[in-house]
Parts: C-alpha cells; structure tokens; sequence
C-alpha cells in the first residue's frame, strides 16, 4: 500500500477508529485528521488515537489537528485539561498582554503535544466589525488590525517553539461577516479598500506562517459569485497575490452549510479554485468518502507546501514549566475578575 498522502484532511466518529473507519484510512490515506469533543475523552485515549491514525497511513508526523483556541472553542477540556480563557480577555490583559496570550499558547501547545496532536487551528485573525455576527466575537484578540496582528504572532511564534504548527484563520477574514457559516453563506459588501486596510491586513503580517484556512465567505467587491474558498479570483489575486501567503492553504469544514452542492462537487471546486487540502470534520464517512474520491495525490507546489509547513516540527524548542506558567496566567486573568 503507498502512502502517497491525498489532499484532504477527514474527522472521525468516536474516540477509537472503527473497522470502516480504518479500511477508510488505508484505502484513501488522509493527509491528515481533525479531532473535536466527540474524540476526546482522556489522555491515554487520545493518544492511542492519533497513534493508530499514524500507524495506518505511515508517516511518523502525519499532521493531526484540533481547534484549541480557548473560551467558546476548546476540544480539550476539565476534568484533563485546564480551560483556557477566550481570546478576548487575553487582549483585554492590562499588562503584557501579547506576552500572556504566547504563555497560554505554550501551555495549550504543551496539553497537545503530549497526546500527539500537532496541528492547532489557531490563531483567529479575523477583525469583528461592529454588528459582525457573534461567531467571532470573542474569539477575536482586539478590534483593530494592528492589535490582533501583534497577538496573532506571539500565538503563533509561541505554538511553533512549543512543537506544535498553527493555522491562521479566516483567512481573508470573516469579522464582517453577518452571519455564522456553518448556518449559511455570509456576504461581505464591503469596498476593496475597506478589506485590504482591515480584513486582510492581520493575514498581511503573518504571511510566513506554515498553514492557512479559508473563510467559506463571499466578497462582493471581489468575487460575487462565489465564497473564498471556491473561488479562484480570491485564492490567487488576494490570498496569494495582496496578502502574499504561500504556505499550505486549507478549506475551511466543507460540511458547513455556507457550501451548497453535493461533498464531490464542494471538493472539486475547492480544489479548482487553488485550496490546497480539503478539510471535512464531522466524521460522516457517507460525505467524507466523495470528498476523498475528489481529493488528488497530494503533490507538486501543494505537496511542496506540506513539506515546508511539516519540516518546522521540531518538537518543543522551550522547556516550560507548566505549574509556574499555570500559576502567572491565572495570576494575570484574575485582574479581570
């Protein structure tokens, strides 16, 4: 069986792999895979999961990916794991705020690591805008470019020493958006000028990250007729081209209902439109099979870009003493209480 990895990333079930699931795996060989609450349940068994997930595809640092980010989306929790506070009160920290929000970033990077996950989608780059539906809300770091630029980087910078790649999301940006994308399609009416000056520029800043995912989000000003991810005019002229971005570009959950379409055809255009790797979460394999059977070998710049973003993991450059750095966040987040 090769292990030529296709370009998607797949979910799973429950908290081991089943047969299906398995014959899955080995017939398509995923990319990678995405865990929500619905896989964890403790340490140990987290653990073993990501580690059949490797044994079966046969790459040692096969990425596998979560959203821990902290408040509303946190996929590890108590009783095994701290809660982590949103990105909004780590913006709202009244002293070295961007140093607090790269100490949680350790601290998550640090729970990961230690179960084999090595892909955190994470940092949220999106700017809210006002009246800007809640799904962002307080998973944003600030309300200004500049601001969520600087703590976007410290996030970043520190889940890179702490072993662990991140995913800057949404990218061009969904802060604008006036409704929640897993529901519908949202639609951004906003001038050129207005998302180059706001939306786009925290995405601008971080450009050298290894990994990106889409915003499933239509720009009028830019492509009326489609979202970001489908849509090859944005995926070439503003994620590559004005924002400058050229590591590994992923979909955003193609099972959102923003998408219309059949999962083959949602795959096809995404692949058609430039995305790199298709991401299907919910672990369904009636849609994930076609997604699949959409997804080329991963290869020429895709594969170059997965090899790039693969070869900054070198495990943790940062000892941590995890009680210490515990004990001064709480110390810091109680100066909001």
């Amino acid at each position: 069986m090769s292990n030529e990895a296709r370009a998607f990333i797949c979910g799973c079930a429950g908290e081991a792999l089943t047969d299906e699931e398995r014959a899955f795996i080995t017939g398509y060989q995923p990319w990678g895979l995405i865990l929500f609450k619905r896989n964890i349940a403790a340490p140990e068994q987290v653990a073993a999961l990501t580690r059949s997930f490797r044994e079966i595809v046969g790459r040692a640092n096969a990425p596998v990916l979560i959203d821990q980010e902290g408040g509303r989306v946190q996929r590890m929790g108590p009783p095994h794991w701290p809660k982590y506070p949103p990105a909004a009160d780590l913006g709202r920290l009244p002293r070295d705020a961007e140093a607090h929000a790269g100490l949680a970033a350790c601290l998550m990077a640090a729970d990961l690591g230690a179960v084999g996950i090595n892909v955190d989608c994470l940092p949220v780059l999106d700017v809210p805008a006002p009246g800007g539906h809640h799904v962002i809300g307080d998973r944003a770091y600030g309300n200004t470019p500049g601001r969520v630029a600087a703590f976007g980087r410290a996030v970043a910078e520190a889940m890179i020493a702490g072993g662990v790649l991140p995913v800057i999301k949404h990218i061009p940006g969904h802060g604008r958006a006036m409704a929640d994308s897993h529901l519908e399609l949202p639609v951004v009416s906003a001038s050129r000028a207005e998302l180059e000056a706001i939306d786009f520029a925290p995405f601008r800043a971080l450009a050298d990250m290894p990994l990106a995912m889409t915003a499933h989000v239509v720009y009028t000003a830019l492509d009326p007729n489609g979202p970001a991810t489908t849509s090859a005019s944005v995926v070439s002229q503003i994620i590559r081209g004005h924002i400058g971005f050229d590591g590994l570009l992923m979909s955003d959950d193609l099972s959102m209902k923003a998408l219309k379409g059949s999962f083959g055809e949602r795959a096809a255009a995404t692949f058609r439109a430039g995305v790199d790797v298709a991401l299907h979460c919910n672990g369904v394999l009636a849609e994930a099979v076609p997604v699949a059977e959409a997804a080329p070998i991963l290869g020429g710049r895709s594969l170059e870009r997965a090899e790039k973003a693969l070869a900054r993991l070198t495990g943790p450059r940062k000892a941590i003493d995890p009680v210490d750095a515990r004990a001064r966040l709480d110390l810091a987040l109680a100066t909001l209480a």
